[in-house]
């Protein structure tokens, strides 16, 4: 393609007038909205661990980029500096859309409208321009013939590969210290839920009892024989009474949880445990020789996890119950680690999965769950991201030899929900890289794969009006949240119900 002189300077020219208008637009928008800027590149699946420094690099590489291109004398080494600017943004965008553990949101600019494959050919319509720009910038210097056009060549297809590879070493270099020593950094895919329906329940003194054939169940501490049950779409409402006469015994705490076809009625500080069927709703046997607990959770129909302060000095301890022909106790000492007192600083949720048949316990005031087995032994432990290790709590010792705390613990995790191979985890903890607005709106729920012990990804849930989470219920296929006296039923996305190791028909069956 033979041009003219003059023609050819006038698009070599606009091509740079592009760029420098690009990269000026772009870096000052960086600049002026600096700390959005640097969340998004926390949030990134590929730059997370880099977002500090490359939020500096890139705005004042684009600003020098520009200049070069508008000096004549350093006009070819612009062109091949913006080449590598343009590859670097291409090659990082084929990685997310291909290879990263979740799609971001896009950026903002000039091309917040733009999905991320427009991004994409946006971008190497730009690669185009500069290598089109080179070619012409050689022509016009008499550096395009003979051997001259073959290096020419060489240095665009170099420059070019070296480009794919900085980034491509930055996407392997981020994720392997993300899963292996994540510096605090949450990663917040597109819409990982998706609220659907909403209901007024009138009362806060809602609890979740449990989940069954496509049901969520509600007990209510002031009116305890009492459950509530809807469907997903928070319809088919029912009300249920238990059939049952305590007769003399003295509850001060009863809680009923439902497990498939079964409810548990119980007290551990009485202690008694009873069983009904879901099919009637009658109290049909009481469960003899139960230990003393503070919280329980069905393992099957006859067999609970449950945590006790019967350690040493009344420290709290992990047990298993088996009310079978001949009842059965027994505790793991080492389930629960004791770092000041074993009291306070072992408070925290239990849980169980039946999928899988895992127990797990995480800590309120530290970054750490412990993962059991059906039988109480302890078959991993885990940690959450946040730094917080040793639970930062104070104790003081009464007259009368009792415990207490003398100031505000420092609260990590505060509420928690297992959905097959996935730990759902309410984090008080603020991360690098996030809003403050966002934290003042709702809760954050950071989600782990318990069986390889990973962290996955963060989501938010938002208040109602004023009221923020209180407690929460995950299923294969849904959310359940309960925020004041609102109950809010959110949608998982493909996103998310990918992680789950069992599909979703295979576990309604």
């Amino acid at each position: 393609m033979n041009l003219r002189p003059q023609i050819r300077n006038t698009i070599i020219e606009v091509i740079c007038l592009l760029y420098v208008l690009l990269f000026i637009y772009a870096a000052v928008s960086k600049v002026l909205d600096f700390e959005n800027f640097q969340i998004q590149l926390g949030q990134s699946p590929l730059l997370s661990v880099y977002a500090w420094w490359i939020s500096l690099a890139v705005p004042a590489a684009e600003i020098l980029i520009s200049i070069l291109l508008c000096i004549p004398k350093f006009k070819s080494i612009g062109l091949f500096a913006a080449l590598s600017m343009m590859m670097m943004f291409s090659a990082y965008i084929f990685i997310i859309i291909n290879f990263s553990s979740f799609v971001p949101c896009s950026c903002g600019g000039i091309l917040e409208k733009m999905g991320w494959n427009a991004h994409l050919a946006f971008n190497l319509i730009f690669v185009s321009l500069a290598v089109l720009a080179l070619v012409l910038q050689g022509k016009k210097s008499d550096e395009y013939a003979g051997s001259n056009k073959k290096k020419l060549t060489i240095k665009v297809l170099v420059t070019s590969a070296l480009s794919i590879i900085v980034v491509a070493i930055i996407f392997l270099s981020s994720e392997n210290i993300m899963q292996n020593e994540n510096p605090f950094i949450r990663r917040y895919p597109q819409h990982p839920i998706m609220m659907t329906f909403e209901k007024d329940l009138k009362y806060n003194s809602y609890y979740f009892a449990g989940y069954s054939k496509g049901r969520i169940y509600l007990g209510n501490y002031s009116n305890p024989l009492h459950l509530i049950s809807m469907n997903s779409d928070l319809k088919d409402y029912r009300t249920f009474k238990i059939n049952f006469d305590p007769k003399k015994t003295q509850f001060t705490f009863v809680r009923i949880l439902v497990s498939d076809n079964y409810f548990f009625l119980m007290d551990g500080t009485v202690p008694v445990i009873f069983r009904g069927a879901t099919s009637d709703w009658k109290v049909s046997k009481e469960l003899k020789e139960c230990p003393y607990f503070n919280f329980a959770v069905p393992i099957d129909s006859t067999s609970l996890v449950f945590r006790s302060s019967k350690g040493e000095n009344s420290s709290q301890i992990i047990g298993v119950y088996s009310s079978e022909a001949d009842p059965k106790i027994s505790y793991n000492k080492r389930f629960l680690t004791k770092q000041i007192d074993g009291v306070f600083d072992t408070d925290g949720m239990l849980l169980y999965e039946k999928r899988f048949n895992k127990s797990l316990y995480l800590y309120y005031y530290r970054n750490e769950f412990v993962v059991g087995d059906r039988d109480g032994k302890v078959v991993g432990r885990g940690h959450t991201i946040d730094t917080n290790s040793t639970a930062k709590i104070k104790i003081a010792q009464l007259k009368n030899g009792d415990k207490t705390m003398s100031a505000p613990a420092v609260m990590v995790n505060a509420h928690s929900a297992i959905c097959q191979n996935l730990l759902f985890v309410h984090s008080k903890v603020k991360g690098q890289y996030e809003l403050e607005k966002v934290w003042e709106q709702s809760s954050i729920i950071d989600v782990y794969d318990i069986e390889k012990r990973t962290y996955r990804m963060s989501f938010s849930v938002y208040g109602i009006q004023d009221k923020k989470l209180e407690s929460f219920y995950v299923t294969p296929t849904h959310l359940y949240a309960l925020i004041g006296n609102h109950l809010v039923v959110h949608k998982l996305r493909s996103n998310l119900k990918n992680e789950l190791r069992v599909s979703e028909k295979e576990d309604l069956k």
